[in-house]
């Protein structure tokens, strides 16, 4: 068989430009036409093209291809590699002898060698860092807004250009121009992580922004995260300082093979822009006469008021600009060795929405409906006199006909737009993003055509990687909605809603979401990254707090208290990434993270190992729980803790014994028992029911192994599905629960019952808010109430992905797609039909290549197409009850219909 590999991949990384990897792992994926051939790589061997020589890593007898140790020297900062993968394979036997001979009998044919995969290096050392922090040097009133500044430097190159790279980062949000050109595509960059920690930077090919002659590189900057309003009850100012500079570094190599290198320094200027103000949270103001040319001096407002900086005109970032009103800026050192290069992709634009429908709303203003819950912002296209000003107000939900902006709190979500006159004019927002379905248009200069105003979703760029679909269009909508509702929170961390004044990375919403993030969206280096950010967090005895990055939360938030579900997040969120990814380095860095947390469990829970003491927040939004009180559950909140101290403990061992720290996975492994044995003790009846009958208790007890005798599992299974069925089927599980209730539901023989719990519309259920016309996951069961009007709880989010948790059921039960081994080298084929489901389908884009599985039910018996790539195999689980063994390649089976 012809066997072909794709171009190797670096880490996580989707473009290896400026990677902070020195031995950046590699990947690679096989195809070729399977057959019956059980074909399997033997051996492979890398060629590095490094400074005009090629070389090669010779044959390296080993079955691995995904994350492989990089088998060369190390990179140093800059270096550019080319790299190239073939492989040997042969049917299935050979690879057991493999070590034993060299024989290309026994290693089998070797492909040709891949296409290219290029790496390069960023600044790998501090001392790589000739930039200094560079900002305005004018006065301002910390307390108040502040107008944003611009930034440039002009300078002269003498000769043609080869190459350039520009290395950046700011203490706040930046966009680099440079000859009157953006640089790059990314959004609310540099990003959010704990600042004085990591720091992150983006590196650019900047080569076509530069000319021989006069050049110009310029910066917008804006408050972001840094020093902007943000936070609870009305937010906080100055989080990490007060004071906005840029930090870039532009190398540039001339035709002649000389180099220059314009960094940040003494010799940039600042001066004010088009924006008047912009914050996350409350929105941006633009002026478009400032870039008009008409000479006009805008206010500069608090920020500007009495220091005679004047606004910059048109072509402030090209050469050849009246640069007379720019002032010197102030520069300072800064701490290179906080600076890192990203582990996952930038925000960026990834989609644009025109409006469904454009009305009038009672109060006389045009809404526009996007069909769609989503975050970003809107982008216009507006003809009009100069000077008129059109506002656009963002929100997720109408009520009695207007823009509802009761559940985004303390967040204005308002851009002004000011025209400049004479032509079309184009204009989206820079330094903000807004949560929102619904938008309120004010001002607009005569009519509203089609095109003009657009809405850009922005979020994590990850690649997609999962699709599911089903016969019933209802639960292919709800799955629609977890996809919306991850893209509308995963926007630089895991935050929480997109909407209000929080946004916050809440540990415990990920930590049960993130098997379906981990299906959906490649999302292994933006969580490796922010799972570094929790590291950084966490206190010395092991705390990890309730969000990360952590910022000022209230007597509820602050100071940091351990709690069960939200801790937890150190330990099994960097499984799932192994799991799910094949990713052993994950457990290896977070693995003193991981430790702390345990180590902390088992010290507040003392020699009797229940976890019973404390502040928990338990079965967060349980349906039950009032408005005014969502940590007021049905299940007793110390049995989730010590169930979860449990869990987490279980798998810590586990971890440990990945990495081969035999010690600790059997002294982790020992206290994972004792826990189970106390769990048991107190919280278990002799019939299998449970102290807290409840349906996150059974469903916790259940699906974290806590019940000591098949007679209890069947109990507590018995009893999960009772309740369920008296309560009509209505879902009773909070964010505890809801991940696992299905699956709980389903190993205890109730499959039909979970289909029931996953089918019903009356509230609170998931297709309640799908057949309430729901286009995301919302925060609350009833975040909308069955009369229509919204849920009085201060915390009211439309979009909110923890509930969407059961979308990881879907695939592995519903459609029947499951990892069997780490990075989905083996697969668990199991489709379970039911519900009155005629058909469903699962497709997942694995490490190893395209992993599906679609079933239909057709005259009495069951289907099922099954897909495998090249390097990986697996077992298909029919409901008749045969285990049928699956190799690569596409296969068709038939059994009787259950």
């Amino acid at each position: 068989m012809t066997v072909s590999i794709t171009a190797p991949t670096f880490e996580h990384h989707r473009d290896a430009l400026g990677i902070g990897e020195a031995e950046p792992r590699l990947s690679w994926k096989a195809s070729g036409d399977a057959g019956d051939n059980e074909w399997v790589q033997t051996a492979y061997e890398v060629s590095f093209e490094r400074g005009g020589e090629v070389h090669s890593s010779g044959r390296i007898v080993s079955g691995e291809q995904v994350l492989v140790a990089w088998p060369d020297a190390p990179l140093t900062s800059r270096e550019r590699v080319a790299v190239r993968v073939r492989v040997w394979g042969a049917g299935a036997g050979a690879a057991d002898s493999t070590a034993a001979t060299t024989s290309d009998t026994v290693f089998g044919a070797v492909s040709e060698w891949s296409e290219q995969g290029v790496v390069e290096a960023g600044l790998l050392q501090p001392g790589d860092w000739s930039a200094l922090a560079a900002g305005p040097a004018w006065a301002e009133d910390d307390a108040a807004d502040r107008r944003p500044p611009l930034l440039r430097r002009e300078f002269t190159l003498d000769a043609g250009v080869a190459s350039a790279r520009l290395y950046v980062t700011a203490h706040g949000l930046y966009e680099v121009e440079i000859n009157g050109k953006r640089v790059g595509d990314d959004a609310l960059s540099p990003g959010w992580t704990v600042y004085g920690e990591r720091l992150r930077y983006y590196t650019y090919d900047v080569t076509a922004h530069l000319a021989s002659g006069a050049n110009v590189i310029g910066s917008w900057l804006a408050d972001g995260w840094f020093r902007g309003r943000y936070g609870f009850n009305g937010g906080h100012r100055n989080l990490y300082g007060t004071e906005l500079a840029l930090i870039a570094q532009l190398e540039v190599t001339l035709d002649d093979g000389r180099t220059v290198t314009v960094a940040t320094d003494a010799d940039w200027q600042a001066g004010f822009g088009p924006i008047g103000f912009t914050e996350l949270y409350d929105g941006e103001t633009f002026d478009a006469r400032v870039t008009a040319g008409s000479g006009d001096v805008v206010e500069a407002g608090a920020a500007g008021a009495g220091n005679g900086v004047e606004v910059a005109g048109p072509g402030w970032s090209s050469p050849g600009f009246d640069a007379s009103g720019f002032t010197p800026v102030v520069v300072s050192p800064h701490d290179a060795t906080v600076l890192i290069a990203p582990q996952g992709p930038p925000v960026r634009s990834t989609e644009e929405l025109e409006p469904v429908s454009v009305t009038s709303s009672p109060s006389g203003a045009t809404l526009l409906d996007f069909g769609q819950n989503l975050s970003g912002r809107l982008s216009i296209r507006v003809r009009g006199e100069r000077g008129q000003t059109v506002t656009l107000r963002h929100a997720e939900v109408l009520h009695d006909g207007e823009l509802y902006t009761r559940p985004l709190r303390g967040a204005a979500a308002t851009d002004r737009y000011t025209l400049a006159g004479g032509g079309e004019e184009v204009w989206e927002p820079r330094f903000t993003i807004h949560g929102f379905r619904y938008a309120e248009v004010t001002g607009w200069p005569g009519e509203l055509r089609p095109g003009d105003i657009v809405a850009r979703v922005y979020h994590t760029d990850m690649a997609r990687t999962g699709w599911f679909e089903s016969s019933d269009p209802l639960v292919n909508r709800l799955h629609e909605n977890v996809r919306w509702s991850m893209r509308g929170n995963f926007v630089d961390i895991p935050t929480d809603c997109p909407q209000r004044d929080e946004r916050l990375g809440w540990t415990g919403d990920i930590q049960v979401f993130a098997p379906t993030a981990s299906f959906l969206y490649d999302c292994s280096g933006m969580l490796g990254s922010w799972l570094r950010d929790v590291a950084a967090e966490q206190l010395p005895d092991g705390t990890v707090p309730w969000y990360v990055p952590v910022i000022p939360g209230g007597e509820m938030w602050t100071p940091i208290r351990p709690g069960a579900v939200w801790g937890d997040v150190a330990v099994l969120t960097p499984w799932v990434l192994y799991e799910r990814f094949g990713d052993t380095g994950i457990l290896a860095a977070q693995y003193e993270s991981a430790k702390g947390w345990v180590d902390l469990m088992e010290s507040l829970a003392g020699p009797s190992r229940l976890w019973n003491t404390g502040f928990q927040l338990g079965d967060w939004l349980d349906p039950a729980a009032p408005p005014e009180d969502p940590a007021d559950a049905l299940t007793d909140r110390y049995l989730v803790a010590t169930a979860y101290f449990a869990w987490s403990t279980l798998h810590l061992a586990r971890s440990a014994e990945v990495l081969g720290l035999t010690a600790d996975a059997a002294r982790y492994f020992a206290l994972a028992a004792e826990v189970r044995a106390a769990f048991a003790a107190e919280y278990v009846l002799p019939d299998g029911r449970l102290t807290s009958d409840a349906q996150t208790a059974y469903a916790l007890a259940i699906e974290f192994d806590l019940l000591p005798t098949p007679a209890q599992v069947a109990g507590a299974g018995a009893r999960l599905a009772s309740l369920v069925e008296t309560a009509g089927n209505r879902i009773a599980t909070g964010f505890a629960g809801t991940n696992v209730v299905s699956d709980a539901l389903t190993s205890t023989g109730g499959v039909e019952r979970a289909y029931a719990l996953l089918l019903e519309q009356e509230c609170p259920s998931w297709l309640y808010t799908v057949a309430s016309g729901a286009t995301t996951i919302w925060e609350r069961w009833d975040s909308q109430l069955p009369d229509g009007t919204i849920n009085p709880g201060e915390m009211t989010s439309f979009n909110h992905y923890a509930l969407g948790a059961v979308a990881d059921w879907l695939h592995r039960v519903v459609a029947g797609l499951a990892p069997a081994s780490p990075g989905y080298r083996t697969v668990a084929f199991a489709p379970r039909p039911g519900g009155g489901l005629t058909s469903a389908s699962a497709r997942h884009e694995s490490p190893y290549g395209t992993v599906s599985i679609a079933w239909r039910v057709g005259g009495g018996s069951l289907t099922v197409d099954v897909s495998l790539p090249l390097g990986t195999t697996g077992t298909l689980e029919l409901p008749d009850g045969r285990l049928l063994a699956v190799g690569p390649g596409a296969h068709t089976f038939t059994s009787a219909a259950a």
